[in-house]
């Protein structure tokens, strides 16, 4: 583990055993507000455990960035607008942003009737057609990577609807995509163990809700 210095923070690398492996980049949520560290580092440590690097490991040229919440979300717009040039400085070599897949865990998607309000409000302040820019579910084209999303039913916070409203977006843009929605949880689990729990808002170890990342790993795997 080691961190690199980016121009606006950093990074923390947790690098797999053995051969070189392929990147997955996850950006933890936090609502636009702060970096939830229940949702960063030990991710980051569970997809690059040494007993399961050949278990996560796929095709050393693809790179594909995920993430929690509004984590997700901002790993979705990159999936979505990569290469589209009014979203970067002139100059940039699109091709270099191409991921090839998508990980969103409880994502934060539309600027709509289903809104966590307050990510929106920090990308375009109160203004609701600005945040509408931002609305991923509009965003969506045949150019997008395959994708992996999960949600719970009773998410407040977040609703579910949010995955619904960007599972059918896919479905229209032909892009392939595996949807999981657990029937329970709250909004924030992370991995859904021990080492992620936070007991004092109900953030509690589910054995079947923290299968996703087995499942995540078979999908990457494909």
């Amino acid at each position: 583990m080691y961190e690199i210095s980016l121009p606006h923070g950093t990074m923390t690398r947790f690098p797999a055993a053995g051969v070189k492996k392929n990147a997955l980049i996850l950006c933890p949520g936090g609502g636009y507000e702060h970096c939830s560290i229940r949702e960063g580092a030990p991710a980051g440590r569970a997809f690059a455990r040494r007993a399961h690097a050949e278990q996560y490991g796929i095709s050393p040229q693809r790179i594909a960035v995920g993430g929690f919440s509004a984590g997700a979300h901002l790993a979705g717009l990159h999936a979505a607008v990569w290469n589209r040039a009014s979203w970067y400085p002139q100059g940039t070599d699109l091709a270099l942003h191409q991921p090839n897949a998508a990980v969103l865990c409880y994502p934060v998607v539309s600027a709509g009737e289903y809104a966590h309000r307050g990510s929106f409000e920090q990308l375009a302040g109160d203004d609701m057609e600005k945040q509408q820019a931002f609305s991923l579910e509009n965003l969506v084209s045949p150019d997008m990577p395959r994708t992996f999303l999960w949600h719970t039913l009773t998410d407040e916070t977040v609703p579910v609807e949010n995955s619904l409203l960007l599972e059918k977006s896919l479905r229209r843009a032909g892009v392939s995509h595996e949807l999981h929605l657990f029937p329970h949880g709250v909004h924030g689990l992370a991995l859904a163990d021990m080492e992620t729990s936070d007991i004092e808002k109900g953030r509690l170890p589910d054995r079947h809700i923290a299968r996703w990342q087995a499942l995540c790993a078979e999908w990457l795997k494909e």
